[in-house]
């Protein structure tokens, strides 16, 4: 039985890592994003879970995936080259996921110890810089 546990637990340990590598080889740009973002909500998770394992090197490698995987869904979405206000469905939805993402992180800080909180600054600027520019692209009026 507790093979079996070990085994799941080494299955997903390494799967957020396959997720962003399954979302690069997406050629579908919008669908990528969404991947992406899905691979970031996962390796949120395991930098979490990571941190109250106090497994800090593998805390770090969630929190740079969780920058890589936002990076690569915003220049996907950048890439597809579409108006987010007429086509405004998967630039919603990473809107959507980015916002909740933030939340995640703002307490996954207020949890962490003073001292580890700074390696999460990094990557809740780009999360939110990434949350920005898809709101102001969904709100902005016509262009002139």
């Amino acid at each position: 039985m507790w093979m079996a546990v070990l085994a799941a637990m080494l299955a997903l340990a390494g799967s957020s890592r396959a997720d962003l590598k399954r979302a690069l080889a997406e050629p579908n740009l919008e669908k990528r994003s969404g991947l992406a973002l899905e691979n970031a909500m996962a390796a949120y998770k395991e930098a979490r879970a990571a941190y109250e394992k106090g497994e800090t090197e593998r805390v770090v490698a969630g929190i740079a995936e969780i920058g890589e995987s936002v990076e690569l869904a915003h220049t996907s979405l950048k890439e597809t080259g579409k108006d987010p206000r007429r086509s405004p469905k998967w630039f919603k939805k990473a809107e959507i996921e980015t916002r909740e993402l933030m939340k995640r992180l703002d307490a996954f800080e207020r949890e962490m110890g003073f001292n580890d909180r700074p390696m999460l600054a990094k990557v809740k600027a780009q999360v939110q810089q990434c949350h920005d520019e898809l709101l102001v692209g969904l709100m902005e009026g016509k262009r002139k």
